[in-house]
């Protein structure tokens, strides 16, 4: 199994063991405390509550009401301050999703990465050095973007904890795809040892998010380390090959892209029309970058099997 694969297992058992996350600043506020009290005593229980669900449509009973976000909008239309409710904005619901333009971005990055898959197998021979890295790479991305739908129409503890590893085993093995393409062809035993230790990282990440503390701030430094790796090491590999593959330039610019486009995150406005906020800009600013990047790997493994075929050594 590729170490990705074996990442995402790893996050899905230690999920069976998940314990309660950290709350944010809103979370803590006395008067949304009491609100979640009062309306869960008045409103989720006996006939409040059973006439609540007789009245709930299809689609929101399939995914879940929760009677808390009411609260969110109460305690913001008393202080009209800027603080966040479980580390988000309240937003204007749509349908069964609680973040309609961000879950849209998801959905839409999800069904990109799986379409150029598909144009990636119909194009490239499974001989291809790399064929098999990247096709895992795809499905990893895949579960991820999945998970990230999911988070963003129904957010629970569960689906906020896959949603945060499986994009963390994204990025790892973004690093193994990397380590595979750079080095592991010529020196296999590295990228088995890149491996190993990745999935060490991965395991140990996870562990302290689950049973130490879900603190949000080190999650995003940890991440933003390893993909500060990723760049670095792309680029030098770009650099290095800069005059023998012509293509170069396409991966050199989907790295610079996806971790400048990140940067959006870190600009938390008030949703406009309480909808769309930095988080949504961010996801659905990337949608374009999976064209580019399944471009540069459809050209370089069809470079990689053709040397392979006439004898040249491997970058």
């Amino acid at each position: 199994m590729a170490p990705g694969l074996w990442a995402v297992a790893a996050a899905a058992l230690l999920l069976l063991l998940a314990g309660p996350v950290g709350a944010s600043q809103g979370d803590k506020e006395p008067v949304y405390r009491d609100c979640v009290k009062q309306c869960s005593r008045t409103n989720c229980t006996g006939a409040r509550l059973r006439g609540f669900q007789s009245t709930q449509p299809p689609y929101m009973a399939l995914t879940g009401e929760r009677m808390p976000y009411v609260c969110f909008w109460f305690i913001f239309n008393i202080y009209f301050n800027y603080v966040t409710y479980r580390q988000y904005w309240p937003f204007a619901r749509f349908l069964c999703f609680e973040e309609p333009a961000s879950a849209l971005a998801s959905l839409l990055n999800g069904l990109a990465c799986l379409l150029m898959l598909l144009r990636y197998r119909s194009s490239v021979p499974r001989q291809s050095p790399m064929y098999h890295t990247i096709t895992a790479f795809s499905l990893v991305s895949l579960n991820a973007w999945f998970w990230s739908t999911v988070f963003h129409t129904r957010d629970t503890y569960l689906t906020e904890k896959m949603d945060y590893f499986c994009a963390s085993a994204v990025i790892l093995y973004s690093i193994y795809l990397c380590c595979v393409r750079t080095l592991g062809l010529r020196r296999p035993g590295v990228s088995s040892m890149v491996g190993v230790l990745l999935i060490l990282a991965f395991t140990s990440h996870v562990s302290y998010l689950t049973f130490v503390s879900f603190d949000y701030g080190y999650n995003m430094a940890a991440n933003a380390t390893i993909g500060m790796i990723n760049l670095l090491w792309w680029l030098g590999w770009c650099w290095q090959n800069r005059r023998t593959l012509p293509y170069w330039w396409k991966c050199g610019v989907v790295v610079v892209l996806l971790h400048g486009l990140a940067l959006l995150e870190l600009l938390d406005f008030p949703p406009l029309f309480w909808v769309l906020d930095a988080h949504a800009v961010w996801h659905l600013s990337t949608v374009p970058v999976h064209f580019l990047f399944y471009s540069f790997l459809i050209d370089d493994s069809l470079h990689l099997l053709n040397t392979e075929k006439i004898g040249v050594k491997l970058e």
